[in-house]
Parts: C-alpha cells; sequence; structure tokens
C-alpha cells in the first residue's frame, strides 16, 4: 500500500481540503488511501490541509467530495458541542469555476460585520469571484474589463 502522506510536487496538487480536526483529517486520509489515492498534508493558518493530484478519476473524486462533506458536517456537529464554539468561527460556503464546492472559514466577529451589509448570496458571489478571479491567470486593468463588459451588453 502506497503511503497516504506521500508528498506530490505541489505544481501535481490541485484538490485541497481543508480540516480543524486532526481526527477528521485523519478519517478522510485513511478513506482516499483505501480508494488508492495518496495525499500532501500541510498546516495552513486556516487549518490542516490535505492534498490530491488533479488527475484522479471522476468516481474516485465524487466519493471524496461525498465523504468529505460528512466530515464536514460531523466537524459543524463537534463544534456546537463545545462551549461557544458557533460564536468564533462563521463559515460561507462558495463554488469555484469548476463546480468543486468550498467553504471559507471566518471568525464570527468579521462574517458577522459583512452580513450586517451584505446579503448571504451577496457573500457567496463575492468570494465565487475572487475564485474566478484567482484561477483565471490572465490578469487585466479594471478599464479593459469594463470595455469587453460594455461591448457584451
Amino acid at each position: 500500500m502506497q503511503d497516504a502522506r506521500h508528498r506530490y510536487p505541489l505544481s501535481h496538487i490541485m484538490i485541497e481540503y481543508i480540516f480543524f480536526d486532526a481526527s477528521l483529517q485523519n478519517k478522510f486520509v485513511e478513506y482516499a488511501a483505501s480508494l488508492g489515492v495518496a495525499c500532501t498534508l500541510q498546516d495552513d493558518l486556516m487549518g490542516m490541509v490535505v492534498a490530491v493530484p488533479e488527475d484522479i478519476g471522476e468516481d474516485v473524486e465524487d466519493a471524496l467530495e461525498e465523504r468529505y462533506a460528512l466530515l464536514e458536517r460531523e466537524q459543524s456537529e463537534q463544534f456546537m458541542q463545545e462551549e461557544g464554539g458557533l460564536k468564533r468561527l462563521a463559515g460561507f460556503n462558495y463554488t469555484l469555476p469548476d463546480g468543486q464546492s468550498r467553504m471559507v472559514p471566518l471568525q464570527a466577529d468579521i462574517a458577522n460585520r459583512l452580513l450586517s451589509v451584505f446579503s448571504l448570496e451577496e457573500v457567496q458571489t463575492l468570494f465565487q469571484t475572487v475564485a474566478r478571479s484567482v484561477s483565471n491567470q490572465e490578469e487585466k486593468p479594471l478599464c479593459k474589463i469594463l470595455k469587453e463588459e460594455a461591448r457584451q451588453s
């Protein structure tokens, strides 16, 4: 069996999953290993990141996405049981340009400030716009973007 914690060059890692609990991260890595997928682990300022190669089959990717969603729910349940957990951290879901769902965890006070000015839909649109911009390697000046939008109207 291949070590589930194998290190891949960063250029080959495209799908990342974030965890806030080591036991849930380990469950995910073990599940990925059972599917024959080696993972790269890295601590991040936001949490613990598990990355898998982009070139896995669609059925394997779907299975990993399903397991991640299950573990996210388990994480939420654990967090709710911790005293004051819901008061410290909040998250916003958004969709990447390739259709994958992700969550941005934020400190509760920042999330509350955003929601005091923007609707949930507007915040999600903001994160989706940032994700789309980051995935688009071509940087354009605002004036060029405005000209393109005017032509499309």
